[in-house]
């Protein structure tokens, strides 16, 4: 199998075989851990060994996080703007080394690649900007000569929890915004992408180091889910950022609310696009073919189902069958690929124990799934994206499977359509296709998408950064990367200055000695 420049963009962000995997930015820990072993689900070699975080280690990285805050809290916003603006200029320096790793360690195609790393390029310049509208209100007090007004101050260490499927791209809407904010970070990524952190640190360290930045601003502890345990559970860290899956954000959740500290959770998506009988069905089919495929199916924003009108279904199923036989499937570097492998062997089983229960349910496959094997596929880590004809109310529809399965759903109005896109536990991202104004607007109305992202005539997946990021219900309510999420990094405080000479009290109240 061809390298693809693999090596190169190795050597250039600074991946060996062997790394540790803790760091408080120039200094690297060692540890007592264990190393963890990075194979590519592209070819199945072993890319590079992480020494995993300790708990001795993770303590001594909190306890530098901690004394790195009450330094950087102080530098004026723009100053850390202007820091995080020069980590954009370094990403984009280093975009197609990144995107190369980000490709081969997790099996996205380069494409999706490249872009993961420029969203990391466009949350640092809105960070930019944001570092100099981290702004306040101001409130006409009840009592004379009094001003009142709130402002925003710094929060403290945010720990941060990644998840495989963006390896690069969800850390840094939750630290670039953290920084700017004034606070500092501990990053926990994945287990089964940690050479991707090892880079974005390098690449971090280096601007830092040449600002003076202090050690501790940008912080990564790598290991398993005992390594998030330490951090959900340390009082020293106000806020969990977290992104992942139902049942690890319930896990986060509970240990969080047992010391009152404050959770960020990005978790499951089992996102649908509503087919109506008068939608551009040229667009559709893209958007619904790019949502279902695009990284293998394992998006949170990937397209789980398609509720398709009744008077449209067997035109959009045969369109569907057909743009299905056309994807290429296979090394996620090569750029004629349009899909790449699963992240691991249990994904894979994952996806095949899904086929199997669609077709125990009573489910009717109009594209047949399998696991790829021969020339090509030898990490065993690909499979054939399948469609299946279903009803919303299957066990396996009400899950989200992280697989490039997508379900046809039929449905004869647009109330029965919502009702269908609502019936689920998750609440991420949602779309509908029409190019009717009632439909559009019914579907974005009070009574319609109950989901945190609701599109009209664009896919489930490939949010900007402009927006707030985020889903309800099951999903987990949070907001990442831009509008107004910015506040759940810092707190918020009331302010009442009194310049009179006398006291009165709020609310009428006499209280005289």
């Amino acid at each position: 199998m061809k390298n693809f420049g693999i090596g190169e963009a190795l050597h250039t962000l600074g991946i060996k075989k062997s790394n540790p995997g803790t760091s408080t930015g120039k200094k690297w820990i060692k540890t007592s851990g264990t190393y963890i072993d990075c194979h590519s689900p592209a070819d199945g070699k072993l890319i590079g060994r992480i020494q995993t975080t300790d708990e001795k280690s993770f303590e001594k990285v909190v306890r530098q996080a901690g004394q790195a805050f009450t330094q950087w809290r102080m530098l004026p916003a723009p100053k850390r703007g202007d820091i995080v603006r020069q980590i954009g200029e370094s990403l984009r320096q280093h975009k197609e080394q990144l995107g190369k790793l980000v490709s081969y360690e997790m099996g996205k195609s380069y494409q999706e690649g490249l872009g993961e790393v420029q969203e990391m390029i466009d949350i640092c310049d809105l960070a930019v900007g944001l570092s100099r509208q981290l702004n306040g209100l101001t409130m006409h007090s009840e009592r004379p000569y009094h001003r009142m007004y709130e402002q925003y101050h710094p929060l403290g260490i945010v720990g941060i929890i990644t998840a495989f499927n963006f390896p690069v791209a969800v850390w840094s809407w939750n630290a670039m915004i953290a920084w700017v904010c004034g606070d500092v970070c501990i990053w926990k990524p994945s287990e089964k992408t940690p050479l991707c952190s090892i880079a974005c640190q390098n690449i971090a360290t280096e601007v830092f180091e040449r600002n003076g930045v202090p050690e501790g601003v940008s912080c990564i502890v790598n290991g398993d889910y005992k390594v998030g345990q330490w951090m959900c559970a340390h009082e020293n860290i106000p806020l969990i950022s977290a992104t992942g899956s139902v049942r690890m954000g319930k896990a986060v959740g509970q240990t969080l609310a047992a010391r009152l500290g404050r959770a960020l959770l990005e978790l499951g998506g089992n996102n649908a696009i509503i087919i109506t009988e008068n939608a551009n069905l040229d667009m559709a089919i893209r958007g619904a073919v790019f949502g279902a495929v695009g990284t293998a199916g394992q998006r949170c924003t990937s397209t789980r189902r398609l509720i398709v009108h009744d008077r449209v279904y067997d035109e959009v199923k045969n369109r569907l069958t057909k743009a299905y036989t056309q994807l290429r499937i296979g090394n996620p570097l090569d750029t004629l690929n349009h899909v790449g492998p699963l992240i691991d062997k249990l994904a894979v089983k994952t996806y095949s124990a899904a086929l199997q229960k669609i077709k125990k349910e009573g489910g009717h496959f109009a594209v047949n799934g399998k696991v790829l094997k021969g020339k090509g596929y030898e990490s065993g880590c690909y499979v054939k994206p399948a469609i299946a004809e279903v009803k919303n109310d299957y066990e396996i529809v009400q899950a989200e499977t992280f697989a490039p399965i997508l379900y046809l759903i039929r449905y004869k109005t647009l109330d029965e359509a919502i009702a269908l896109q609502n019936g689920v536990k998750q609440g991420l991202s949602s779309s509908v296709m029409t190019t009717r104004l009632q439909d559009m607007e019914k579907f974005l109305s009070h009574a319609g998408s109950d989901c945190g992202i609701a599109n009209v005539n664009i896919g489930t997946s490939g949010a900007e950064i402009g927006g707030a990021f985020g889903g309800e219900k099951e999903t987990g309510g949070g907001r990442e990367s831009g509008s107004d999420a910015w506040k759940v990094y810092m707190r918020r405080q009331t302010n009442t200055i009194n310049f009179s000479d006398n006291l009165p009290l709020a609310q009428g109240i006499k209280f005289d000695l």
